[in-house]
């Protein structure tokens, strides 16, 4: 009798400690990886804020440099609008064929195919298709303040960026750091991200600004 209550008091435990575990497991937070491949699969739209930092180096010691501030809307596959507002008003705009960069200081439009644009960019990454694997190679690195990071290296030698690190909380992107060929850094903070809004059929044509010089490329 005493090896049976002996032998239920285990079973008790055991799956008290397993429900512990399953607990745990349920409530800890999934991997970047995890997280931003449930993004790209069930966010077709979204819109936000973003905060852009140039890091500077000098003498071995990183500064912040130059900032700007703008939106960004964007619909898979492959449409977006990337619009910066201070200091200086630019705006990215893909239509899901071409790559328009309009500077209004300049009052100049560059038009370029999209493809060859975004190829193994963080457009690409953050707002293309679910391909992420024919164009990067992904892996998590942990987590940091809070905030669950990982780093894509694309595939291709043509890219102008060495990695892109995505910051994932709650299955949004919060932040990304962009290190181009070059070695400089930038810092990119996303914020009041909205998933999944409608818009409208035009959104996202590009309309030439009256009296604009157009290059093509």
């Amino acid at each position: 009798m005493k090896s049976l209550n002996h032998s239920i008091r285990s079973i008790k435990i055991s799956a008290i400690a397993l429900g512990l575990i399953l607990v745990g497991m349920s409530t800890a937070q999934a991997s970047a990886i995890e997280q931003f491949k449930a993004f790209v699969t069930n966010t077709k739209t979204a819109k936000g804020e973003f905060l852009q930092v140039q890091m500077k180096s000098a003498n071995g010691v990183s500064k912040v440099g130059k900032s700007s501030t703008g939106t960004f809307k964007f619909a898979r596959p492959g449409k977006f609008i990337w619009a910066y507002l201070k200091p200086y008003e630019q705006v990215l705009q893909a239509d899901g064929d071409k790559l328009y960069l309009y500077d209004k200081d300049l009052n100049q439009v560059t038009v370029k195919s999209l493809g060859n644009a975004i190829a193994s960019s963080p457009a690409a990454i953050l707002f293309g298709s679910v391909e992420l694997d024919k164009n990067f190679e992904m892996k998590d690195v942990g987590l940091k303040q809070g905030v669950e990071w990982l780093e894509a290296t694309p595939k291709t030698k043509d890219s102008q960026f060495d990695t892109i690190a995505i910051g994932m909380k709650d299955g949004v992107p919060v932040g990304m750091e962009l290190r181009d060929s070059f070695g400089q850094l930038s810092l990119v903070t996303l914020k009041n991200f909205e998933k999944n809004p409608s818009f409208s059929a035009d959104q996202f044509k590009f309309i030439v600004p009256l009296g604009a010089e157009v290059l093509r490329q």
